[in-house]
């Protein structure tokens, strides 16, 4: 790892120090833009609930009542919409995706369109449920305010995707959530120690600190396990250059949008809550469908299980990598070709699928269990969730700067050859 930070201050790599510096930049207009108050709005957001993933992956934005406060949320979401309205279910959208990359540009401008309506409609649900007083005005002038800086964001991650280091989208999330961590660490030590809690404050704290790093190994150690099903080609040497070919299935395949798609269902009622203004209808939602409840905690994780298992199965599709492998000569050794391999490759997904889902959901359900068990500040939690995104992207973004770095020594060693 050092040995690659030194190439970067080799002077033939000015270009890739120049687009960390890009991102760094993109990233800290992004935190600006967290800042700055949509005047004129007075916003509720004492309770959040399930809408705390969109706070945490806004860096906050959203209980500032922010002009970032949706943040990349109805890009996510339209992404996640458009890409499962693409698997044969809309036959316009699943040609466009079998197109290679002239179709996928047609499926990105319209995930962006999709994104941005998106954002207006969440928008004006969130100004209706949490302004405490405004007109109709002030619910539309609010809403396009909130359109407008979902669509700068946007505009923000393509930059840092196109003139920075890794994907912009996923660095503005990561940054959003860094940000918010110094603050709590800040407001635990106040509340530990400062305040007077003696031995036991400290000891408190540190137990703290050491949970939140075994969690962040836990989460590497997470991201990085995989189940490596080894390849055979007729008429081809089992290993390339003493290599062995092989499919890597990762044991978290879903990442964290289980966790969104789970949290964006599970908040719906709540939002409503707000609007219906009925008695009955909020009594059955704060009785069954609020996770500190054990009913509503309890159809959270299972909708994140069933969440994963369902995204991982249509992003990998069994069947036609099954089918794939048998154009290409390719089988699994001991399996034969066809349907045995798409029932092998099946029965694999299920048994990894089902740790990294229970995994998953034990980080997602770590806030809410440290919120009903302590008397901190409720800023102060154990984000399972947040931990995972941060770190699968810091993680995406090392491989793809050791690669161009690997890629550019090679270059330079075969030119210094000649």
């Amino acid at each position: 790892m050092f040995a690659k930070i030194k190439q970067l201050f080799n002077p033939k790599n000015k270009d890739i120090r120049k687009r960390i510096l890009f991102t760094f930049a993109a990233l800290f207009v992004f935190k600006i833009g967290t800042t700055i108050v949509v005047p004129g709005v007075d916003l509720d957001t004492s309770n959040l609930k399930f809408l705390e993933v969109v706070n945490a992956m806004s860096g906050g934005a959203f209980e500032k009542a922010s002009i970032f406060a949706l943040g990349v949320m109805p890009y996510i979401t339209a992404s996640i919409v458009i890409q499962l309205l693409s698997m044969d279910i809309i036959p316009y959208l699943a040609e466009l995706n079998k197109q290679g990359g002239v179709g996928r540009n047609k499926l990105h401008q319209i995930t962006r369109v999709v994104g941005i309506i998106l954002a207006f409609l969440q928008g004006l649900l969130y100004s209706v449920s949490y302004i405490k007083t405004g007109t109709t005005v002030d619910y539309l002038l609010y809403s396009l305010v909130l359109t407008a800086g979902t669509a700068l964001v946007m505009w923000i991650g393509d930059q840092i995707t196109k003139k920075g280091i890794g994907n912009g989208t996923s660095m503005i999330i990561m940054a959003g959530i860094i940000t918010t961590l110094p603050n709590m660490f800040v407001s635990l030590w106040n509340e530990l120690i400062t305040n007077g809690n003696g031995f036991l404050g400290i000891l408190t704290f540190v137990l703290f600190v050491v949970v939140f790093l075994g969690i962040i190994v836990g989460v590497v150690f997470e991201e990085c396990a995989e189940r490596r099903v080894p390849i055979q080609y007729a008429n081809k040497s089992t290993s390339v250059l003493g290599k062995q070919t092989y499919i890597p299935f990762k044991l978290n395949g879903a990442g964290v949008i289980p966790v969104i798609f789970a949290s964006a269902i599970m908040s719906i009622p709540q939002i409503l809550t707000a609007v219906i203004k009925n008695n009955d209808y909020a009594l059955f939602v704060n009785k069954y469908l609020n996770y500190t409840t054990p009913v509503g905690f309890a159809i959270y994780m299972l909708l994140i299980i069933g969440f994963a298992y369902l995204y991982t199965f249509m992003q990998l599709k069994p069947e036609e990598m099954a089918d794939n492998l048998n154009k290409n000569g390719g089988y699994i050794p001991g399996v034969r070709p066809g349907k045995d391999t798409e029932k092998y490759i099946k029965t694999i997904l299920k048994r990894i699928t089902i740790v990294g889902a229970l995994f998953l959901a034990l980080l997602a359900g770590l806030p809410i269990i440290f919120e009903a068990f302590s008397t901190l500040n409720t800023s102060i939690s154990i984000s399972g969730t947040g931990l995972l995104i941060v770190v699968g992207v810091a993680l995406e973004t090392y491989k793809q700067l050791e690669s161009q770095l690997v890629s550019r020594t090679y270059v330079r060693g075969r030119k210094g050859r000649r």
